[in-house]
């Protein structure tokens, strides 16, 4: 009897940006007479200073390797490739540090298998968390959600159970449930693995929102630079509305949901969530003044509950296995993991899910090896494009949410970029007002022009021509836009440039 044999080649944007599409193609071509074996295009492990990382299973061992600037083209069989591929000596990523430190709870099905398999999310545990909310009720699943310490993943650290709550306890027969999947800090990655590399972890977790709160439709809300993320969701909602997972009367229960998907056009802003709405009803993604709440009067006039993707994934997580999953880890707002997401300049990029209080050294040098060029470690941003930058001497600091509030930064979506001693502060300063003036919806004063202003002003400051009243004034400008700024665009904006003049004021010199 012939042994079965599955290779698997991730189907995931950054697998795909370093070739395993044609990867795919040549071994697809390879077997064509060769029933026996099977190609799968799985997601990505997140390690993806591996990828495309491919794998072969045979008699239920796999084991991969990776073939970054291998070249396969030369081979003629597909026994030809698999002794290519033993003598690379393969190993099983589960063994490997950067993956064996973690604590994979949300991303625990990311790289397994065919994002679409619908049977093998649910042989995995696949919608026993809604159906357990289907069991316990919509008061009982809030207080799951809230028992469990679970804050929004997206940059705020909102209780998501406050939010429930307030939704449910509105009276409109209409309700929304909107999932934010504008990922669009740079440095961010988690959501886009989430929508690529499990699709069904979201929907079900929006799905068990929207029963929780009383919403019957539910929008996410896409990047337009994720076309990937576009396919596997269009993909998916597909599948389950033809499984009887979406639409009427899901699991066979009195309740009735759909999803619809929204491509964004590009704007940076509607990552905020009033601007998002705005974009969702077909205007100019502008911001809008709060009061009132989304969650009172949000999507169309109605009560909204808003989430990102890691968020609302995390909700299946939790309904599945139990609220200790997630408390058991941390303390205050910082409880359960942390899907952190490490590049810039460093050996091994990738995605990093740990609880809480890890330090930067640790992800640095346990998870990323240090920089990829050798060069010593200058500064690291977190938090993405509007995040502080951090010095050398303060890479013990854990990351929770209170030590970045405590250095008046903010962890954000999880990004951590590394910087080596060849990088200008100035510039990187200027980046950060740069940033706000080009992607500032301009409907208030302080993002639209300090912005503007604060260009020219670092500007002068890099050049050697500004004055002591120059600096002055840049402080003055970073206060005003901070205070009196419409939204968290050009609140933030003031945080990367503060930081630098803070840690780096050699670079910083009038």
């Amino acid at each position: 009897m012939v042994d079965q044999i599955k290779i698997y080649i991730p189907k995931e944007t950054s697998a795909c940006s370093v070739g395993s599409d044609l990867i795919a193609e040549k071994i697809n071509a390879l077997t064509q007479e060769h029933k026996h074996i099977s190609i799968i295009r799985n997601g990505s492990w997140g390690a993806f200073w591996l990828e495309p990382f491919v794998e072969i299973e045979i008699n239920g061992n796999r084991v991969g390797v990776s073939y970054l600037n291998k070249d396969i083209s030369h081979l003629t069989s597909i026994e030809e490739f698999i002794d290519d591929f033993n003598n690379s000596k393969p190993h099983n990523i589960l063994e490997i540090d950067f993956i064996k430190q973690q604590t994979r709870l949300v991303f625990s099905r990311i790289g397994l298998d065919d994002p679409l398999d619908l049977s093998q999310y649910c042989n995995s545990g696949g919608y026993k968390g809604l159906e357990k909310s289907f069991e316990i009720g919509q008061q009982k699943t809030i207080d799951e959600i809230k028992k469990s310490g679970l804050n929004g993943r997206g940059g705020a650290a909102f209780p998501t159970a406050i939010k429930m709550q307030t939704v449910l306890d509105q009276e409109s027969k209409t309700k929304y449930v909107a999932c934010n999947a504008d990922e669009g800090d740079g440095g961010t990655f988690s959501d886009r693995l989430i929508m690529e590399c499990d699709p069904y972890s979201l929907i079900e977790g929006m799905t068990i929102a929207a029963y929780s709160v009383g919403a019957n439709h539910g929008y996410i809300y896409l990047r337009s630079e994720y076309p990937l993320a576009k396919y596997f969701l269009t993909e998916a909602i597909k599948i389950l509305k033809s499984h009887n997972l979406l639409g009427k009367n899901i699991l066979g229960k009195n309740f009735t949901f759909d999803i619809e998907l929204r491509i964004g056009a590009g704007s940076y802003v509607c990552g905020e969530e009033t601007a998002m709405m705005e974009s969702i009803e077909g205007r100019r993604g502008l911001v809008r003044s709060k009061p009132p709440l989304p969650a009172i009067k949000g999507l169309f006039h109605q009560p909204t509950l808003i989430n990102n993707v890691i968020t609302l994934a995390s909700m299946s997580v939790i309904l599945l296995h139990g609220k200790e999953i997630f408390s058991q880890f941390g303390s205050g707002k910082s409880v359960g993991t942390m899907p952190y997401q490490l590049c810039g300049n460093i050996k091994q990029g990738g995605l990093i899910e740990v609880p809480f209080g890890i330090t930067l050294n640790e992800m640095i040098y346990d998870f990323g090896a240090g920089t990829f060029n050798e060069k010593p470690v200058h500064a690291v941003q977190i938090g993405g494009p509007l995040g502080i930058y951090l010095p050398t001497h303060l890479l013990n600091t854990p990351l929770t949410i209170e030590a970045l509030m405590d250095l008046n930064g903010s962890l954000g979506h999880g990004g951590v970029i590394v910087f080596d001693d060849s990088t200008n502060m100035a510039l990187q300063a200027k980046f950060a007002m740069d940033f706000c003036a080009i992607e500032s919806c301009g409907k208030c004063t302080p993002c639209r022009i300090g912005s503007v202003r604060g260009v020219e002003l670092i500007d002068k400051i890099y050049n050697g021509t500004a004055v002591k009243a120059d600096r002055i004034l840049l402080e003055e400008l970073c206060e005003t836009m901070e205070t009196t700024s419409l939204c968290a665009m050009g609140g933030m904006t003031p945080n990367p440039v503060r930081s630098i003049i803070k840690y780096f004021p050699n670079e910083m010199i009038v």
